[in-house]
């Protein structure tokens, strides 16, 4: 990257510019942003003062508190819809990306990768947490004998903004899995690509501002090679996410302020992954030809330019010459050149001084290994494949220690399962290990040996292998990160990644109380007699808290042998009054089943109305037997409530309702308790409807 002073449109009419408090930063110290391809110019980078106290107090007051007036779900549907805003403008993003060296196939997963994790996390959100502000988690915790004072977490938006600084590798997807779970907790974010690739980060970022989809403030972007005294004006309800070297990332971590305030500090580092052939597996099995595709195709995509790349690929000592000779063939199949050209296989490394360093580091693991494999190719930032050995990887600690961050794996042998998963620890952490074995007993023994040494671990056998998304793929569904080395942080994972960036607190008070501040309701609670039916009520008129109580129910030795003529359950405890009597209840009682059945059967309304249909049950218990002669209450309670969004075909906008069931016996003994979820029409449709 040469730098120059200029404030004139390069050639091309690029320029990367910071986006700072709503404004495009224009004017500043100009450097080239060079295509790893030919040296050519793709952009320019225009690097500005800018006042990062100012542009934090900004995202805090701003975009915050307009963040955090909107639901969970709410948030959720804005990443949702930017998702599909972008991926309309994706064959620009391709274009741009070629110049990072990456080839369509490597382009798919950074863009495509990057965009259809937004989809994921938006959807899990909007599924797995609460359709408010806030996060109601778990159930509560009775404090008291009594039950009148009681425990509730929940999950709340900061007060702070989320700072990104991204890596090299993945200028897409390394930007949006990180804003969409801190979008969807109320954090704004302020984003630092590296320079390298920094112009197609950009412009996904520049469509982000324009598509207007976040509100005002919600991101920001920082257009420089370093980030200035950015971490200087943190405070405690700001967050870091880094992604990049352990190094840097450590350097960063310990910063006095990071420290000082105790700024929450995620980090995800390179790490020397493994992948373990296991020693059941021969050249002739299919897990054999698997491995060799996996750890091969792990070297050369994005040129091996990934943090879950394969490093050490760990392998019975007797499978040394034949992974060795299999991983040559494989390689000298893949064609390197132009990532433009379609019978490209590997483009080059992201630029020219990645090329020295991944030199410069290859160079000290060549002297404590033996070289098997490099076609010599080494030109500007192109370099080849490089397959090393280490024959003794207990006693050489340069293997588990030193990454080259490019086409290279180093083969280790081992002797023993033990020492297989001894060898696979001993890098200290890892964000990823991978198994082949076609044996389950080998894949117990290695896999719960080496869980603590890493964030995911994949094992792969013919069954699983047709519909893998890979060792290198860290799927957004699942956590992203590992222990140690890797940085000891954790992104993605569903909902999890959203409550990763709030503030978990413990509520204590009494149930009706809490109910009231979480919107939720709780057992204990009050209730109010819901006006009519709550069935006849529509989404917008149901309460928390409103409730209906039943007329009772006498059950009939009738009712049982009927039910169990009908369902078929013969059961002896309901239909044979002998064994019956030797049973934990000595009588004959009611199906749980029944007690079900005729507990909805109370509280079900037989007209139209506004519940279009039964959606599922939760957290089913019997607790009490109830037998022929005893008398049941059912009482239905709105729990809590969420907005779905109405798509074509649906007939209606609704949303869904959870209602906590209880029934009791003629001696209010609880016996049963539930929630249902229903379908229920919506009076009114909403912005989210039919987009």
């Amino acid at each position: 990257m040469s730098t120059k002073k200029k404030t004139e449109e390069t050639s091309n009419g690029k320029r990367v510019k910071s986006y700072i408090q709503g404004k495009w930063l224009t004017e500043g110290s100009e450097s080239d942003l060079i295509s790893a391809i030919d040296g050519s110019t793709v952009a320019t980078l225009v690097d500005t003062v800018i006042d990062y106290k100012s542009a934090l107090d900004y995202g805090r007051s701003v975009a915050g508190p307009e963040l955090r007036k909107l639901s969970i779900h709410q948030r959720a549907f804005k990443i949702k819809f930017l998702a599909a805003y972008l991926m309309d403008r994706k064959e620009k993003y391709y274009e741009l990306s070629s110049h990072t060296g990456a080839t369509r196939k490597d382009s798919w997963i950074d863009i495509e990768g990057g965009f259809g994790s937004m989809f994921v996390l938006s959807s899990k959100a909007r599924r797995e947490l609460s359709d408010l502000p806030f996060h109601v988690e778990g159930g509560t915790e009775r404090l008291s004998r009594g039950g009148t004072f009681v425990g509730q977490h929940i999950c709340v938006p900061k007060h702070g903004i989320a700072v990104h600084i991204n890596a090299f590798n993945f200028p897409v997807w390394g930007m949006v899995e990180k804003l969409a779970p801190a979008i969807m907790a109320g954090l704004p974010c302020i984003v630092k690509p590296s320079p390298v690739g920094s112009y197609l980060a950009y412009e996904v970022f520049k469509d982000i501002v324009e598509s207007e989809i976040l509100p005002g403030g919600s991101v920001q972007f920082i257009a420089a090679d370093k980030p200035g005294d950015l971490l200087d004006h943190l405070n405690s309800q700001d967050s870091v996410s880094f992604t990049g070297s352990a190094t840097t990332g450590k350097k960063l971590k310990s910063h006095p302020n990071i420290v000082d305030n105790s700024v929450q500090f995620n980090m995800e580092a390179d790490s020397l992954n493994a992948s373990i052939l296991g020693p059941d597996v021969t050249p002739d099995m299919e897990e054999f030809g698997l491995f060799i595709k996996e750890v091969g195709m792990e070297m050369t995509v994005k040129t091996g330019q990934k943090c879950t790349a394969i490093r050490r690929t760990i392998v019975p000592r007797k499978r040394v010459e034949d992974v060795s000779e299999a991983l040559k063939n494989f390689l000298s199949k893949t064609t390197i050149g132009d990532p433009t050209q379609k019978e490209t296989r590997m483009g080059p490394l992201a630029s020219s001084l990645q090329a020295e360093r991944f030199d410069e580091q290859l160079a000290v693991l060549e002297d404590v290994t033996e070289t098997v494999y490099s076609n010599g190719i080494h030109e500007g930032a192109f370099t080849s494949p490089k397959v090393l050995v280490c024959h003794q990887p207990i006693k050489v600690d340069k293997v588990h220690e030193v990454e080259a961050f490019g086409p290279m794996t180093t083969i280790m042998p081992y002797d023993s399962v033990r020492e297989a998963i001894k060898i696979a620890n001993k890098a200290d952490g890892s964000l990823v290990a991978s198994l082949f074995t076609a044996d389950d007993d080998v894949a117990a023994e290695i896999t719960l040996g080496c869980a603590p040494y890493h964030g995911r671990f994949m094992v792969i056998n013919r069954n699983s292998a047709g519909e893998s998304t890979g060792h290198g793929s860290p799927m957004p569904h699942m956590v992203h990160g590992g222990p140690g080395r890797a940085g000891g942080g954790e992104e993605l994972g569903g909902a999890r990644a959203v409550l990763h960036n709030m503030q978990r607190i413990a509520l204590q008070g009494s149930p009706t109380t809490l109910m009231n501040i979480v919107q939720q309701h709780i057992k204990g609670a009050e209730t109010k007699e819901a006006p009519k039916h709550p069935f006849q009520m529509h989404f917008e008129e149901l309460e928390v808290g409103q409730s209906l109580l039943s007329e009772p129910r006498t059950v009939t030795d009738k009712d049982v042998e009927d039910f169990a003529n009908l369902s078929g359950d013969h059961f002896y405890a309901h239909t044979d009054p002998d064994a019956a009597s030797r049973s934990l209840f000595g009588k004959i009682v009611a199906h749980g089943y029944f007690v079900l059945s005729a507990a909805a059967g109370q509280f079900v309304h037989p007209d139209e109305g506004p519940v279009l249909l039964n959606y599922g049950l939760e957290s089913l218990s019997f607790l009490a037997p109830v037998a022929p002669g005893d008398t049941i209450t059912t009482k239905l309670i709105v729990k809590r409530k969420t907005v779905r969004q109405q798509r074509e075909g649906d007939l209606f906008p609704f949303g869904v309702v959870y209602w906590d069931v209880e029934v009791k016996n003629q001696d209010e003994i609880l016996v049963a308790e539930y929630t249902i979820l229903t379908l229920v029409k919506r009076k009114n449709k909403l912005d989210i409807d039919l987009v």
